[in-house]
């Protein structure tokens, strides 16, 4: 049973989707580099600035993002109703225990971060265990364990790197390559400024589509983990409704998290929202009605 709610809690489609994402990003990026060197860019300068940056990213970002929000880890003696559900799922999953870690703000919300499934956290905020009963709290749980199964933010973490590096490279480009030379290095200056706008501006949608897929997927897998979706829809209806409650400057302290939370951490609606990275409430909880009913149905 353990091996077959971990083999389905994998969403091929979402594995399909991370795949074709890092394909088109590095080859967006190929022929952004090929910019760089066709302006006289020095490959070495370049390509040491990336490496540093994407180690930076892959093995730092999490730990400083934490530590920046005040994140802790807790034995099982401090959050016991915690640490069981979590191990509960795990075994279920056929997974290994991860960090378990607790970040002391009214906000109810969860994350999971990790570059692989032996180096992962997963992480509930204290007011979502106070606000949530277990069987919710064991869906949230299950949604960011799903995570942990298809690595996906591994791939999220990587594939922001990309981003990052191209808004980086504009925005010095920018202030401190114009105005110092000849007219053809001006060129060269605007050149590189336009195609780096380009590229972050692909790189952006891309990783909002995938984010958004990603939340559907880990919906649907930690609804089969438990087996109630309807605990997981009645988890997401109570956090999105407290979040309209949650003070200005605790949700501006965790906006730079918000693609890695089950909720994002912001409120207002505006014309912005269709570059959400996360599917609107309304679509993921008719998902895991339709859902609900179709394991209803299998078990009848």
């Amino acid at each position: 049973m353990a091996s077959k709610r971990a083999s389905f809690g994998k969403d091929t489609g979402l594995q399909a989707r991370m795949l074709l994402t890092m394909f088109l990003l590095g080859l967006i990026y190929v022929v952004f580099l090929g910019v760089l060197f066709l302006v006289g860019a020095g490959a070495g300068v370049l390509i040491a600035v990336a490496v540093v940056l994407l180690l930076l990213q892959l093995f730092g970002s999490d730990k400083l993002a934490m530590a920046t929000m005040g994140v802790k880890e807790v034995s099982p003696a401090q959050e016991p109703e915690l640490h069981g559900v979590i191990e509960r799922l795990c075994v279920q999953a056929d997974l290994p225990k991860p960090r378990v870690c607790v970040m002391e703000t009214s906000m109810p919300n969860a994350f999971a971060m990790g570059r692989s499934q032996k180096s992962t956290t997963v992480c509930a905020t204290r007011g979502i265990l106070d606000m949530l009963s277990t069987p919710e709290l064991e869906g949230v749980m299950a949604h960011e364990l799903t995570h942990v199964i298809n690595r996906d933010v591994m791939v999220m973490t990587l594939a922001s790197f990309f981003a990052t590096l191209a808004s980086l490279i504009a925005q010095f480009a920018f202030f401190f390559g114009g105005g110092y030379g000849n007219q053809e290095e001006e060129q060269d200056v605007f050149l590189v400024v336009i195609v780096s706008t380009l590229v972050y501006a692909f790189s952006f949608v891309l990783l909002r589509a995938l984010s958004r897929y990603r939340e559907f997927a880990a919906d649907r897998g930690g609804a089969v983990l438990t087996g109630r979706p309807s605990a997981l829809a009645s988890a997401l209806i109570r956090i999105s409704g407290t979040m309209e409650r949650v003070p200005s400057q605790d949700l501006r302290a965790a906006e730079g998290m918000s693609a890695f939370f089950i909720i994002p951490a912001r409120t207002k609606k505006s014309l912005m929202n269709i570059f959400a990275d996360h599917p609107p409430l309304e679509q993921r909880l008719a998902a895991l009605a339709r859902l609900e009913s179709q394991l209803q149905g299998a078990a009848a």
